[in-house]
């Protein structure tokens, strides 16, 4: 084609191009087109972020299922009176995709659909390789950190045994990149020639995001024991809906991108699943980790089985890594009472830099994210699972509650428990705005609409905010589960007495509890609540949820809990950086999250302005945090 015509065509698509970006800029900015809640401060900025990477979101995801010749499997949703956790599921972005240039990218790369599966295969299979050696191995591979009393990776030994060729080659790279080496075109050259212009930019410097600079590594193993068969943990891993469930306060949403094989003689032995998951901290101030990976189970001896994760990115390319996740997972092996006995490996590569201030010595340590918490959450579920037939129920002032109503009343605060973890972290489906407020950082608000079990729908406010407390979290802990102490922190119940009338043990700590309580007046019962308290490796949980005396009945007498309607708050109370070994940590961070539903004013049918919905959420997160802190600090518990 003559140079003429080609320049005019490259001009014409610019100018297209240009026009597209101009047309969806102008509909985000346009007043008539945004969301009621637009009127927050930063909404509009928000929306053109969302925009870009929501797009880029989406096609890195159909990239990787038409590059692998797959069928998208969608975790369908949950219905809201389902026992299933929201995070089984995954909600595309509703910001619209570039067509035209998604599409010639999934043409270019669906030609090699079997090539790519094969790639996957390779890189599962030497994963598994890397993993099992890194889960069997002693020192100096693996050292004791002599403050926590984490095994972490020595950096050194794992380069030498696992990266040695990759770390040499990165070596040279960047010795020819620094080195002053002549232009090989001159500074004239024609660029609208396709192939110079190709070969002239593979020969550019990377940009930075294509480096590991900036990436820190986190590594951790924890070794344990739990009351589930292997078979049982084999099961719950590979089946995605399960593993999800399982693990809902560190994973908030994942995709089955595909199944590239299947496993021998009706066993999960050579299965490989190709997945996209976020994992999260229960709150809005951390964000989210979000990778696609391929998850490989093999059956590595008599009784042993191991189960990997490793990241895509080195298969597929993106504009740029936050996270990548190294060869993780875990090693079960079958002891002689049908218990198990498990290694967990986490391993990773991530972009801290976004972490919020109060928050950085816990995630930049390494300590959010580890194998510690992993594993603590496995055996917290297996107990939790245990409670449904051998947990232990205490009654009080004549309450009633039938083995079927304990089931009832454990899968409600079970969902309910699900849902918060879900609601207060910062995943993709949760748009946290700041209040807009001057003066107030930390305070971030969501509206949401939450669908209704009988049918229809109801909006709703999620508001959040997080302080230091210079307490131990176990101190905090104690007084905000203590029933004499409500009415010193809970706005709405300042006059009344609070009784709990049943709870139910979910583990072996007598704190672990699932709880029904009333707040009563001197006339009457005022207001009920599903309640449940907990604590694992990260720290502390207390959750709940207001219910009516009807539904309370409805629950405890055997009636379908998934009918309920729930909106839970409450508390989570980390420590503000690693606890030493043995010791209680001095200081914490408090998480406060509320969740409201929004009604409208009954007089003139008018939904209050957004200012005055931040002004009110602000003022009970200020008053309930100062309430907390004056109490704790003053020893007044």
């Amino acid at each position: 084609m003559p140079r003429s015509r080609r320049s005019r065509r490259t001009q014409d698509q610019r100018r297209r191009n240009i026009k597209d970006d101009e047309t969806i800029f102008n509909k985000i900015n346009d007043p008539a087109s945004s969301q009621s809640d637009g009127a927050v401060p930063g909404g509009r900025i928000g929306a053109v972020n969302n925009v870009v990477e929501g797009a880029a979101k989406s096609v890195d995801q159909m990239e990787i299922s038409e590059a692998l010749g797959l069928e998208r499997e969608i975790i369908p949703q949950s219905p809201p009176h389902s026992h299933h956790s929201v995070v089984d599921s995954v909600s595309s972005s509703n910001i619209p995709l570039e067509i035209d240039r998604a599409t010639d990218l999934l043409i270019a790369v669906s030609v090699a659909a079997e090539e790519h599966r094969n790639k996957v295969r390779e890189l599962a299979v030497s994963a598994m390789s890397e993993f099992v050696k890194k889960a069997l191995a002693g020192e100096p591979l693996w050292q004791v950190q002599v403050d926590t009393g984490v095994e972490a990776l020595n950096e050194d030994e794992y380069l030498r045994e696992f990266r040695a060729l990759d770390v040499s080659l990165e070596e040279i790279m960047k010795m020819i990149i620094q080195m002053d080496v002549p232009d090989p075109f001159p500074r004239n050259v024609d660029v609208n020639n396709e192939v110079t212009s190709r070969f002239y930019k593979d020969k550019l410097p990377l940009p930075r995001e294509t480096h590991r600079d900036y990436l820190s590594t986190e590594s951790s193993r924890e070794v344990g024991f739990v009351t589930v068969s292997p078979t049982n943990l084999v099961e719950w891993f590979m089946d995605v809906k399960q593993w999800s469930s399982l693990f809902a306060n560190i994973v908030s949403k994942v995709t089955k991108l595909g199944e590239l094989s299947t496993g021998v003689a009706g066993t999960y032995d050579g299965m490989l699943l190709v997945m996209r998951a976020e994992f999260h901290m229960p709150t809005p101030l951390v964000p989210i980790r979000e990778c696609q990976f391929a998850r490989y189970c093999k059956q590595v001896g008599l009784k042993a089985w191991g189960i990997v994760d490793v990241s895509l990115d080195n298969l597929f390319q993106y504009p740029v890594t936050r996270f990548r996740r190294m060869p993780s997972g875990c090693l079960i092996q079958e002891l002689p009472n049908g218990h198990s006995k498990v290694t967990w490996v986490e391993h990773a590569e991530v972009d801290n830099s976004l972490v919020h201030r109060l928050f950085r010595p816990l995630v930049c340590s390494g300590f959010a994210f580890s194998a510690k918490r992993w594993f603590g959450t496995l055996i917290r579920q297996c107990k939790r699972i245990g409670a449904f037939i051998h947990g232990n129920v205490h009654r009080a002032n004549g309450f009633q509650l039938e083995q079927i109503g304990k089931e009832g009343l454990l899968r409600l605060a079970e969902r309910m428990t699900r849902s918060f973890v879900s609601n207060v972290s910062a995943s993709t489906e949760n748009q946290w705005k700041l209040s807009g407020i001057d003066g107030v950082e930390d305070c971030r608000l969501m509206n949401k609409i939450v669908p209704l079990c009988p049918g229809g729908s109801m909006s709703t406010i999620a508001f959040s905010s997080s302080l230091w407390i210079s307490v131990s979290p176990k101190k905090v802990f104690d007084f905000v589960i203590h029933m004499d102490c409500r009415n010193k922190w809970d706005i709405l119940n300042r006059e009344y007495v609070t009784q709990e009338y049943v709870h139910i043990m979910t583990g072996d700590n007598p704190e672990h509890r699932v709880s029904i309580i009333g707040v009563n007046s001197a006339q009457k019962t005022e207001i009920m609540y599903l309640q449940e308290c907990y604590s694992d490796e990260m720290g502390y949980y207390f959750v709940y949820a207001p219910m009516d005396l009807p539904a309370v009945s409805i629950v405890a007498s055997g009636g379908n809990p998934d009918s309920m309607n729930i909106l839970p708050s409450g508390f989570v109370i980390h420590p503000d950086k690693p606890p030493m070994e043995g010791q209680q940590p001095n200081g914490c961070i408090l998480t406060m999250a509320f969740h409201i539903a929004l009604a409208s004013d009954l007089c003139d049918g008018k939904w209050p302005k957004p200012s005055e919905v931040s002004e009110v959420a602000y003022g009970i997160l200020k008053q309930t945090g100062f309430s907390i802190t004056r109490a704790v600090l003053s020893g007044d518990v």
